[in-house]
């Protein structure tokens, strides 16, 4: 491949993808030209067919030896790729009419162009994404998913030391500002030249509706607040999230809690996580049903679930909006000291709810997770959090998409339990590898139920990890799933009930 051939081909793959048309080439080609510094151009086509991601990193290559590109880190490198796919990218305006044209005949044809197109300018890059290593572990509670995220890439240390010479700017204020939309980025803050964005409206608000680049899940996308506000569970989020299933009847949405430890990772912009795709919690049936008086025509339970979920239904949203907020205001003042339950510390306040909804069988769905960010001494990053015993596999905060049953693990327990392997088959201890020390405990707790072969150890290991997630969401649950939990859940709800007489 050289230069002119990795222009034409990128050229193909932008007609073939519909993000230029035929009358665009001529003036995209000299878009890529003035990017590449090239004066002189001899068109040369390729007849071998180059993926996007070989063309781009030929170009990367190309620009990096011709001095084009100053510093060849995954972070300059992802700068510049972004670059040159936003000189491909149709404007927003484009994207805007196109989008609503198909919604008018089928609000899936629009979120199908809409997926399709966030892959195609590369601002999902598939190629990373299908990197994440997902399998399921099958629990009393159904399936869970299981994955190990590697579409991010690593810091290169030479970009962290570059990051402490930048100067601290406000703009755009956080990576959901829709500020993003064509910011060419800098070291600590992604190029987003080839993301657009599209307007909805929830509860009379300007929101946007955008895809994640980083797919957790079957059309991973976020509702988010045009303006840089912080998050907040109260009733409108509640006209909110209604407002949009509304719109995208085939997704669900919901939001992390807005409170640290429970929450999710930002907290300053209000901003809900949607998709289609049906996961565990999903699936999981009504355990107790409740009448709730005034609110006869609403089906009210406890939901099958390690974590504490109360599930509503019915086809009146207003409904469910009103009793969404009784619950809302009950738990946030609610404490039951015998289960451990406080709502404040002094002024501080320790409950709140991750809610979800969707539309199922007709009636819209609202689960409310009931969610407590106390501290103790023997639990100092949370309560109802992960054990200290479980960090070694999970430390992080547990956010809406581990909630609903989908694990997050970091990257690096790739590298680790490469070592594990190793380490167990060659009976070697733990111990002596630093890498490796903080999984000792772990591993001996089962290593004794197996006989390890090269064979069976991914499958084994793939087994525990999944024993230990499910009693992450557990350690989250307020009200645990033993006898004296569940009484307690119920004895909730019968404060629910006394608040909505």
């Amino acid at each position: 491949m050289n230069i002119e051939i990795a222009i034409e081909n990128l050229l193909k793959y932008a007609l073939k993808n519909e993000l230029i048309e035929k009358e665009d080439i001529i003036f995209t080609r000299n878009s890529l030209l003035e990017l590449f510094l090239l004066d002189d151009y001899k068109f040369e086509e390729s007849k071998e067919n180059f993926t996007l991601e070989e063309t781009l990193k030929f170009m990367l290559d190309y620009a990096f030896e011709k001095g084009i590109l100053k510093s060849n880190t995954i972070a300059n490198r992802d700068l510049f790729d972004t670059k040159i796919m936003g000189l491909l990218t149709p404007k927003p305006s484009q994207v805007i009419k196109k989008f609503w044209k198909l919604y008018n005949k089928d609000p899936k044809l629009a979120t199908d162009y809409y997926y399709n197109f966030s892959q195609a300018t590369d601002y999902i890059r598939k190629y990373r994404i299908e990197k994440d290593e997902k399998w399921k572990y099958n629990t009393e509670y159904g399936e869970i998913d299981i994955t190990i995220n590697l579409s991010k890439p690593e810091k290169d240390p030479k970009d962290i030391m570059l990051q402490k010479n930048i100067s601290i700017t406000e703009y755009p204020k956080c990576l959901l500002c829709k500020e993003n939309e064509g910011y060419a980025g800098r070291i600590n803050h992604p190029a987003r030249q080839n993301h657009r964005i599209i307007p909805i409206t929830l509860n009379n608000e300007k929101w946007g509706f955008q895809y994640s680049p980083y797919v957790y899940y079957n059309e991973h996308s976020i509702a988010f607040n045009f303006e840089h506000t912080p998050m907040k569970i109260e009733r409108n989020t509640f006209s909110k999230l209604l407002d949009f299933v509304k719109i995208f009847p085939h997704y669900f949405i919901g939001s992390n809690a807005d409170l640290p430890i429970v929450g999710g990772s930002i907290l300053a912009h209000d901003h809900y996580q949607a998709g289609k795709y049906e996961f565990a919690l999903t699936k999981s049936p009504f355990e107790q049903v409740f009448e709730i008086p005034n609110f006869e025509n609403i089906k009210v339970g406890i939901v099958k679930w390690p974590m504490s979920v109360l599930r509503i239904e019915g086809k009146d949203s207003e409904e469910l909006i009103n009793l969404s907020e009784k619950i809302l205001e009950t738990w946030k003042i609610y404490t039951d000291e015998t289960v451990g339950v406080y709502a404040f510390t002094g002024e501080t306040p320790h409950n709140t709810i991750t809610p979800i909804v969707r539309i199922s069988n007709g009636n819209y769905q609202v689960d409310l997770v009931l969610r407590n960010n106390i501290t103790s001494k023997e639990h100092p990053l949370g309560v109802f959090h992960p054990h200290n015993e479980l960090h070694n596999i999970k430390k992080e905060n547990i956010g809406l998409i581990e909630v609903m049953g989908l694990a997050v693990l970091p990257a690096r327990l790739k590298g680790e339990i490469e070592l594990i392997k190793e380490f167990i088959l060659q009976n070697k201890n733990l111990e002596n590898n630093e890498n490796i020390r903080k999984h000792k405990n772990w591993v001996n707790s089962f290593k004794h139920n197996y006989k390890f072969t090269k064979s069976n150890i991914d499958e084994i290991l793939k087994i525990e990890i999944g024993k230990v997630f499910l009693k992450v969401l557990e350690d989250a649950g307020v009200f645990k799933r033993t006898e004296e939990g569940q009484k307690a859940f119920v004895k909730f709800i019968e404060k629910v009930k006394e608040n909505c007489k």
